[in-house]
């Protein structure tokens, strides 16, 4: 069926084209009937142009996004009716000849109401994805990814990187999360797996000579799903060889600055240009942030007080140091006109994560002389839980190690060093965001470097691998590898954004017995060794070159550009809870003939 193409998009008539005929084609974004004069606002990608009919050459039967195409003659508005909000507000088409290309049903939801759409049920939303993704909001969010993405091709290519495609129906060899499985239809009881990650594709490509490798990968992870997973997900997979850490390091930092102040010129987004990264070791990240992802846009660092109170009169203290434990607090600057509610929501706060309680000290002015405050021995004034316990000196060594002046408040948390970093995280945040230092227009990146090559599983009584398997140990910490794993640390990194990660990465192992000694580590015995991984040692054995790389991930990036706080925002068809995608369906049965194509049968689950 033929139709009247458009000879201008929606969003582009100006005043200079007052006069000329043109042809739209478009979405009735909003339809206005006053008294017979009908205004309809047109939308496309481009925008949106308002529409006059005139009632003496008829109207047409339209409703909220029918698709038209609307033939007329732009006139500039008069200076009353002028919009300034929208591009073409200065203009309006009156209509001459029209055609319904396919009029509207009656919407699941308000596409043009941006207000009303804010209060619609996201699996309603989701289910009518297409729907949902007509909105300029959203278009925008996959304007900027499209961009995004071109950009990065444009900078890696122009520094020598080659786009090469890895597989996606691959062995299943498990990084962490669980893999989703295909059965193989030629032999019943095999299975490819979808990958997780390119990672040994990638190792393999810098043993075939690549050197330098990208890809805008798919990635699938059957894990529990949060505001920031998805069953999948698409990440820049990265990989160079003949180099050392701070190579990789560069290349991010440079394509990241590139690409995203680039973005936040062209989409005019309300951000700060991105400064260069800031760096510390994941010892240091704990220790001031409590957090091996900590938001940069604002101080408020951790103090320990754990030498400063062994043998403390406060029994909680010197208990906690007695067992080997810590004493570690935060500041809060101009807490101490929190009311007693609020702190107990502090306090509360700390014990959702682990946390025993939180001892509280207000140092209130010197002057004030507020009912049950004490004096310490350099004359301050304080009051709160810690005071009552502690002695004059031993306050005022409290208020220099926080730093603290009159009207701060001075939390503390004495318990172990995982309890004390989780706790005093979420405090940290909590402070951020109630004394509105968590700035949206700041993307503070930062490097973590020097993570752990392995955890301890006290459930499964083994080492797991910090990141992944084939990340490189230190040279300097081989020593440790028999002896004292837990002090071996990675040549590995993340790349952090406002308490968010955003890519994970490492220097490779590159040499077959170094790779078969982790896998002893891990507890990967010889024979799994072989049946999972034995492609990727033969391989190293080959003459593999030093290599290294990192993933950043497309979404989370998206994500921190368009302040959006859930993954699904930014994808155009995502999952939802549980990974099931309501528009399609998915996942779906299916019939009786495919299960036996692939030699499988259904086994009832078994009865609780």
């Amino acid at each position: 069926m033929g139709f009247t193409q458009r000879t201008m998009f929606c969003g582009e008539p100006r005043v200079s084209d007052a006069g000329r005929q043109v042809t739209v084609n478009g979405w009735a974004h909003k339809v206005r009937d006053l008294g017979g004069l009908l205004f309809v606002d047109l939308r496309d990608r481009s925008g949106l142009v308002q529409i006059i009919f005139d009632p003496e050459k008829g109207t047409p039967e339209v409703r909220s996004e029918t698709c038209l195409s609307v033939t007329g003659t732009v006139r500039e508005r008069d200076g009353a009716n002028k919009n300034a909000n929208i591009g073409t507000g200065d203009v309006e088409i009156v209509a001459e000849t029209w055609e319904v290309l396919n009029q509207a049903a009656v919407l699941p939801f308000p596409v043009s109401d941006e207000s009303q759409m804010g209060k619609v049920n996201e699996e309603l939303r989701i289910k009518h994805r297409y729907l949902d993704l007509r909105r300029p909001s959203m278009y925008r969010k996959l304007a900027v990814r499209s961009s995004l993405i071109s950009r990065i091709r444009r900078h890696l290519d122009s520094k020598g990187f080659l786009e090469v495609e890895t597989p996606i129906i691959t062995k299943s060899t498990p990084e962490g999360a669980r893999d989703y499985l295909v059965p193989y239809r030629l032999e019943p009881g095999k299975f490819y797996a979808l990958p997780q990650s390119p990672q040994q594709y990638k190792q393999l490509l810098m043993v075939a000579g690549i050197e330098r490798y990208y890809q805008i990968a798919k990635c699938f992870r059957d894990e529990s799903q949060r505001s920031d997973r998805q069953p999948e997900f698409t990440q820049l997979d990265l990989e160079m060889s003949y180099v050392n850490q701070e190579d990789v390091l560069n290349v991010i930092e440079e394509m990241t600055l590139d690409v995203v102040n680039g973005l936040i010129e062209e989409f005019d987004l309300d951000k700060e240009r991105v400064q260069p990264f800031a760096r510390m070791t994941y010892d240091e990240a704990l220790a001031k942030y409590g957090s091996d992802k900590p938001d940069l846009r604002f101080g408020v660092e951790i103090f320990d007080h754990t030498a400063a109170s062994k043998g403390s009169a406060f029994g909680v203290f010197a208990n906690t140091v007695e067992a080997g434990n810590f004493v570690r607090g935060l500041r809060y600057e101009g807490g101490a006109k929190l009311s007693r509610k609020e702190v107990g929501e502090l306090e509360e706060l700390c014990k959702s994560a682990g946390a025993k309680g939180m001892a509280s000290l207000y140092v209130e002015d010197p002057a004030n002389e507020i009912e049950g405050s004490l004096r310490t021995g350099k004359g301050r004034r304080v009051r709160g839980a810690a005071a009552k316990f502690l002695v004059p000196d031993e306050a005022d060594r409290l208020i220099e190690a926080a730093q603290a002046e009159p009207g701060d408040l001075v939390c503390v948390v004495a318990d172990t060093w995982a309890v004390t970093n989780e706790a005093l995280n979420k405090l940290r945040l909590h402070i951020g965001t109630a004394r509105g230092l968590r700035d949206p227009r700041k993307l503070a990146f930062a490097y973590v470097l020097d993570f752990p090559l392995v955890e301890w599983n006290e459930d499964e009584q083994r080492w797991d691998p910090s990141h992944h398997p084939f990340t490189s140990p230190k040279s300097a910490d081989m020593q440790y590898i028999d002896t004292d794993p837990g002090r071996m640390r990675a040549d590995c990194y993340d790349l952090v954004c406002n308490g968010v990660e955003m890519a994970s990465g490492s220097i490779r192992i590159h040499q077959p017995e170094m790779q078969a000694r982790v896998f002893d580590l891990i507890g990967v015995d010889k024979q799994a060794q072989q049946e999972r991984f034995g492609h990727i040692l033969e391989a190293f054995s080959y003459g593999a070159p030093p290599h290294g790389g990192m993933a950043p991930g497309i979404d989370r990036l998206v994500m921190a550009l368009m302040d959006e706080e859930n993954i699904r925002e930014v994808m155009a068809f995502p999952k939802i809870g549980n990974g099931y995608d309501p528009m399609m369906d998915a996942p779906s049965t299916v019939d009786e003939a495919q299960w036996k194509d692939m030699g499988l049968q259904i086994t009832p689950a078994p009865k609780p």
